[in-house]
C-alpha cells in the first residue's frame, strides 16, 4: 500500500505529537491506579478529549468514551486500557510511580498515552474521515474484566470493528506484530480448598492434616496436562499460590492452593476443570479430608482475532516499518470480550531495548517501555481508524 495525502499527514502529524505522547504516559506513570479506581486517569482522559472538542461521557464506573464525528454512518472502535498493578516500582527515573505499591508494570499507561496522541491526530483530520470513531479508554483489564462490562453497557453497539494496541516487552521497539485467528489464551482463576482437622504438629495421629492430599493433588494436577491433553495441543496451569498454616509446629484446619488454567479451546477448558475436580475431591477423601474446587473471578475468553482484519493491520502498520507475525501467547487479555461482540484484532508494538536496559517482563518491578517508539502507535490507531473507514465505509 501507498501513503495518500491524508494517512502522509497522519503519520508526519504522530511524530510531531512523540513529546506530548511521552509526556502523558510519564504523567499516568507516575500517579498508577488499580482496577476500578482510575479516578485520575479519568479525568486527565476528559480534560485532554474535552480540550481538543471531543465529546466524552464515563462507562464502566471509571472508563472513558470519546467519539470524533465524520461524515458516514460507519463506526470503527480503538480501545486502550488504563489500569495499573499492585507492585512496587524499583525502577530509578523521574517518572516513577509515586503511589507505594502500585506501579504501571505492563505499559497501560503508554496505551492511554498513544489513544490520546490519535485523538488529536484523528481530530485534525476529521473533515476527511467516512465514518465516526469511538475511542475506548478502558478500566480494570488486569482481573477485573472491565471489557465484559463496556460490551454489556452496550458500548459496542453499531459498531463495525475494533482495534486494540499493546506495547509487548518480548518483541524489537518499534516491530509492530499481530496474527489472524487464535492469539492470546483464555485464562480461568480457581482456588482448591482442602479441610481437615487441624492440630499439634507433634501429634499429627490426631488431626486429619490436610497438607498430605495438597501435596498429591499439586503433582497430580500437572499430570493432567501430561497424560490427558494432546501433546500438541497448548495447556498451562499454575499454582503458584499455598496458604495453610503460619507455624512450623501448627497442622491447619484447611489448605487453599490457587491457580490460573491457560487453554485455547473453552471445551478442553471445561473438561480439564472437571478432571481437577474428581482428583481434589478423591485425593482429600483418601485422607479423610473434604476437597472442593472453585472457579474465581470472571474467566477471560481466549483473543481471536478476524484474519481479515488482521492482515488488514499488518498491512497498514508496514508504513511504519518492521512487522512480524505474532507468536500465540498463554497469557490473557480481556480484549476477547470485544472480539466475542465485532470482528477486530489485537496488535503488539515491540518496547524492548537493551541498549537502554529496556529488557523485563511484563508485571516485573522493573518493567518499563522504549518511549522513542510510542509515536508508532499513535500513528498506528490514527492509519488503522482512518483507512478502515476508507476501505469498508
Amino acid at each position: 500500500m501507498v501513503l495518500d495525502p491524508v494517512e502522509s499527514r497522519i503519520v508526519e502529524l504522530s511524530r510531531s505529537l512523540s513529546d506530548y505522547v511521552t509526556r502523558v504516559r510519564r504523567d499516568i506513570h507516575s500517579y498508577p491506579e488499580l482496577r476500578y479506581e482510575e479516578f485520575r486517569t479519568a479525568q486527565l482522559i476528559e480534560e485532554e478529549l474535552r480540550s481538543i472538542g471531543v465529546e466524552t461521557r464515563r462507562v464502566a464506573g471509571t472508563g472513558v468514551v470519546g467519539l470524533i464525528r465524520g461524515r458516514g454512518s460507519r463506526v470503527v472502535a480503538l480501545r486502550a486500557d488504563m489500569d495499573a498493578l499492585p507492585i512496587q516500582e524499583e525502577n530509578d527515573v523521574p517518572y516513577r510511580s509515586r503511589v507505594p505499591g502500585k506501579m504501571h508494570a505492563c505499559g497501560h499507561d503508554a496505551h492511554v498515552a498513544m489513544l490520546l496522541g490519535a485523538t488529536r491526530v484523528l481530530s485534525e483530520v476529521r473533515e476527511e474521515l467516512r465514518g465516526s470513531i469511538k475511542l475506548i479508554f478502558q478500566p480494570a483489564e488486569e482481573g477485573g474484566a472491565g471489557a465484559k462490562r463496556i460490551v454489556e453497557e452496550g458500548e459496542l453497539e453499531g459498531v463495525g470493528a475494533i482495534f486494540g494496541l499493546h506495547v509487548w516487552s518480548e518483541l524489537p521497539a518499534g516491530v509492530i506484530a499481530t496474527r489472524g485467528g487464535p492469539m492470546n489464551a483464555s485464562s480461568t482463576s480457581f482456588v482448591i480448598r482442602i479441610k481437615g482437622l487441624g492440630g499439634h504438629a507433634a501429634h499429627p495421629e490426631l488431626t486429619r492434616d490436610p497438607t498430605v492430599p495438597a501435596v498429591d493433588i499439586y503433582n497430580a494436577i500437572q499430570k493432567v496436562v501430561a497424560r490427558a491433553v494432546d501433546p500438541f495441543t497448548p495447556v498451562v496451569i499454575s499454582t503458584p499460590r499455598f496458604e495453610a498454616s503460619k507455624a512450623s509446629n501448627v497442622i491447619p484446619d484447611v489448605v487453599e492452593i490457587y491457580g490460573t488454567l491457560r487453554v485455547f479451546d473453552l471445551t478442553l477448558r471445561d473438561r480439564i476443570l472437571a478432571r481437577l475436580e474428581s482428583i481434589v475431591k478423591h485425593y482429600s477423601a483418601a485422607w479423610d479430608c473434604e476437597g472442593s474446587l472453585e472457579v474465581t473471578g470472571i474467566p477471560y475468553p481466549p483473543v481471536v482475532n478476524n484474519p481479515e482484519l488482521a492482515s488488514f493491520a499488518l498491512a497498514v502498520a508496514s508504513e511504519l516499518g518492521p512487522t512480524a507475525e505474532a507468536p500465540m501467547s498463554m497469557g490473557a487479555e480481556d480484549f476477547s470480550f470485544y472480539l466475542q461482540k465485532v470482528p477486530g484484532a489485537f496488535i503488539i508494538l515491540g518496547i524492548r531495548n537493551e541498549a537502554k536496559g529496556i529488557v523485563y517482563p511484563h508485571h516485573h518491578p522493573k518493567f518499563d517501555v522504549d518511549e522513542d517508539v510510542l509515536w508508532k502507535g499513535t500513528a498506528l490507531h490514527s492509519l488503522l481508524a482512518y483507512r478502515y473507514l476508507k476501505v469498508y465505509g
